[in-house]
């Protein structure tokens, strides 16, 4: 009985020290969550290179479904992943793109007409241990980073945290857009759940998110797959992505 009693007690002293440990150890943030801004309604998904691995895709699937079968097991561990840029009606990146540390295409510094044009334009990339970085196109291009993965896009919403200088308060072109953001080790990708304008979208990303500096992606396009919100975007014909996948979860 003594000894039945000893054990009993040391199982539940066990018990009691697993409980207090599980209930002291901090919750991992989710990596999606749902903000509201000036009324319009956004997700936000969170990049932190300690707690996951960022990828980038270019000249494979052409949609969210599609990418996840491309995935196979790897499936399982996606936190999140979106369109990652602006692409030629042959899907291909319009401007830089790194994969793996393979340039797939150059960086683009030339004029044109649409967004991508509207300099100054920018560079999201990170670097051989994960970490995030936004840089201006020209000022990229004379640091001439060792990018692991890199996607140019335009326009530069915010820089330095002073809004592009084309961009209007809240113009009248509105439409379902996605953005990209640093905010110190992390990167914070956006995608509005409705119509928004770009002065809104880059006015939540400053002074909502605390990005001081913040790119786009795209619009009309923007489509997000997180699965702890089970949310899957059909939409095809899409060109590139960036993939975002848990480095400790179980497989």
């Amino acid at each position: 009985m003594v000894k039945a009693a000893a054990i009993l007690a040391l199982f539940l002293t066990l018990a009691m020290s697993a409980a207090a440990s599980a209930h002291s150890r901090p919750r991992a943030e989710p990596a999606c969550r749902a903000r509201v801004f000036e009324g319009t309604s956004f997700t936000v998904c969170a990049y932190d290179p300690a707690r996951q691995r960022l990828s980038l895709v270019a000249g494979g699937p052409d949609s969210l479904p599609a990418l996840q079968m491309s995935l196979g097991p790897a499936a399982r561990r996606v936190d999140f992943a979106l369109n990652a840029g602006m692409y030629q009606p042959d899907r291909s990146p319009v401007g830089l793109f790194v994969a793996g540390g393979r340039a797939v295409a150059p960086l683009n510094r030339a004029d044109g007409a649409g967004n991508f044009f509207l300099k100054p334009n920018g560079v999201f990339w990170t670097d051989a241990a994960g970490a995030p970085h936004l840089d201006e196109t020209e000022a990229f291009a004379a640091r001439a980073p060792a990018a692991a993965w890199a996607t140019q896009s335009g326009p530069l919403m915010v820089r330095g945290g002073a809004l592009h200088p084309a961009i209007a308060e809240n113009g009248t072109s509105l439409t379902v857009r996605d953005a990209v953001g640093v905010a110190g080790r992390r990167a914070l990708f956006v995608v509005s759940d409705a119509p928004v304008s770009f002065g809104r979208l880059a006015r939540f990303m400053r002074d909502a998110l605390g990005c001081p500096d913040a790119l786009y992606l795209d619009g009309h396009v923007a489509s997000l797959w997180a699965p702890a919100l089970r949310r899957q975007d059909g939409r095809t014909g899409l060109g590139t992505f960036v993939v975002v996948l848990a480095r400790d979860r179980r497989r």
